[in-house]
């Protein structure tokens, strides 16, 4: 009789999953202008207004999941093809063994058990700590975000339900990789994905890692300068 895998292991197993999809749309957008186009056009519009994109993520959405859940994929490789051009020029090819260098086979992979899996393999960074990096990495920048302007952002985009996240998500990951700041699709996706049900648990989230994340960086600030104050 099959047991059923741990939670840890099925979340590790998502996320693989989710990486192998967002790394392969990053890959089609470097590689084929015409796929970027396609995907582009799905930017702030609804799955039943994207034709063009049907192709490339259809493809990839599991098998039986929700309106909600196709929503979040579609937006997700929308966002993606609506970053910088220069965006995908480092863009990695992913491993072979993720199976993004083919079409998915529409079944769910088990992960063998670990003993363990580290935070890393079942989360991503959220989209909070991406503000903060923004804020952190900003000053001497070209484009800068300051940090009134990352609190207003993330706190309008907490506050929001699934149908305002969609509208208000895409300028606010524009703005972010414009600075060049790192989105961490897979898990931007996880979290639209689960927002209808648990939207409240993932904006703390987001707060939580924001605020740390600033106060982590401010602590390192008092104590270099009290380290040149000794010198």
């Amino acid at each position: 009789m099959a047991t059923e895998a741990p939670p840890d292991d099925l979340t590790v197993t998502r996320r693989k999953q989710r990486l192998a999809y967002t790394s392969w749309i990053e890959q089609v957008c470097a590689e084929d202008p015409g796929a970027r186009v396609a995907l582009r056009s799905g930017v702030g519009r609804g799955i039943d207004n994207v034709p063009r994109m049907h192709r490339l993520v259809a493809r990839w959405l599991p098998a039986g999941c929700s309106e909600a859940e196709q929503r979040a994929y579609y937006a997700v490789a929308a966002m993606i093809a609506d970053q910088p051009r220069n965006s995908y020029a480092s863009a990695a090819k992913p491993d072979t063994d993720t199976g993004t260098d083919s079409e998915p086979d529409g079944e769910e992979k088990t992960t063998p058990p670990e003993a363990a899996a580290s935070r890393k393999d079942r989360y991503g960074d959220s989209l909070g700590a991406a503000f903060a990096l923004a804020v952190t990495q900003g000053p001497g920048r070209e484009r800068e975000m300051r940090e009134s302007a990352a609190e207003s952002r993330l706190n309008l985009l907490t506050r929001q339900s699934i149908d305002g996240l969609h509208r208000h998500l895409p300028s606010a990951v524009r703005y972010l990789r414009g600075v060049d700041v790192p989105v961490d699709w897979a898990q931007l996706l996880d979290d639209l994905i689960a927002w209808p049900v648990h939207s409240g648990r993932i904006a703390r989230r987001w707060l939580q890692d924001y605020y740390r994340a600033r106060a982590r960086d401010e602590q390192e600030k008092a104590n270099q300068a009290d380290q040149e104050d000794l010198e």
